[in-house]
């Protein structure tokens, strides 16, 4: 089997179609495998099917809401968006069409990915339907290259053109990056939490930073290499001292609660042989970020 083909039976929490209709579903998830541009160590294409296999194993119960999120929420599972061999400008304009698409049918979009360079697309789509809305990227990295090994599209430029269209940006996490990148946060006011500020200082003495950056409506992005390298090893560009479980989740919860989330990806995950651990891990979060964005603050009345 390739990599870029997926059971017809394997979905979201392995719910079988007759369990959510498609006609029903609130929710869309959309995998993405491709990792075309990635630059260390390449895997990224298999992570969407990966978090897919691992989230059958998630509980539905979440013990912090305290409720049943599937029972509540109607999820579909789409086919994933092949990638383009015609090279990764074109493979973002496909991701366009496709998301663009599923925005169209009302559905609020999950992304799985693949590279950080499936995220400008997946914004760029969801600007349509919500040209105010900002981005709240967790990250190990800056992303705000112009260009990275020849293309624009590269997973090394993924804010890059969010910035340059005057898209709000605030950024957690981020632990490596250039010179002309920090030029570049300072000259567009870009909010940048560093990973040695998040991990060393309690959450809450600097998460209004970041929330005073971003209007009301968010897309988050979350590169799994955000992660410490101790929970999460399975990303192409690992970095030492990213945040743990329980930080990720206090800030996505107060983002949730202060903030209406209008879609999000979780991308970069690299699966290892013998280790689903990372591969668990990204799908718990997905399933926590969709319970937070569809039962806290002023998310939870609408899709």
């Amino acid at each position: 089997m390739s990599d870029d083909c997926y059971p017809a039976y394997l979905s979201f929490l392995g719910l079988p179609p007759e369990c959510n209709p498609q006609e029903n579903a609130r929710v869309a998830i959309l995998p993405i495998p491709y990792d075309h541009t990635t630059s260390y160590q390449a895997g990224a294409r298999r992570g969407p099917l990966a978090i897919l296999e691992a989230s059958t194993y998630v509980e539905t119960y979440d013990d912090e809401l305290d409720r049943d999120v599937v029972g509540e929420l109607g999820i579909v599972t789409l086919p994933p968006i092949a990638p383009e061999a015609a090279g990764p400008a074109a493979m973002q304009a496909r991701i366009v069409r496709v998301a663009a698409t599923v925005w169209e049918q009302g559905r609020f979009v999950v992304a799985l990915g693949g590279e950080h360079s499936v995220s400008p697309p997946l914004v760029e789509a969801a600007r349509r339907h919500h040209p105010g809305l900002g981005v709240l990227q967790l990250d190990a990295h800056a992303d705000l290259r112009a260009e990275y090994e020849g293309t624009p599209a590269n997973h090394a430029c993924a804010m890059f053109p969010l910035v340059q269209a005057g898209v709000p940006l605030a950024q957690v996490g981020v632990r490596s990056l250039t010179a002309e990148e920090r030029q570049l946060q300072r000259q567009r006011g870009v909010a940048c939490v560093f990973a040695a500020e998040a991990v060393g200082r309690p959450v809450d003495e600097w998460i209004d930073r970041v929330l005073d950056a971003l209007p009301d409506e968010v897309y988050v992005t979350i590169d799994l290499d955000v992660l410490d390298p101790s929970i999460m090893p399975a990303t192409g560009t690992p970095e030492p001292g990213g945040l743990d479980w329980y930080r990720t989740l206090a800030v996505l919860r107060a983002v949730a609660l202060r903030k209406r989330i209008i879609a999000f990806d979780v991308v970069e995950l690299a699966p290892q042989a013998g280790n689903v651990a990372p591969d668990f891990l990204a799908a718990k979060l997905v399933y926590k970020l969709l319970g937070y964005r569809f039962f806290l603050g002023p998310g939870a009345a609408s899709t």
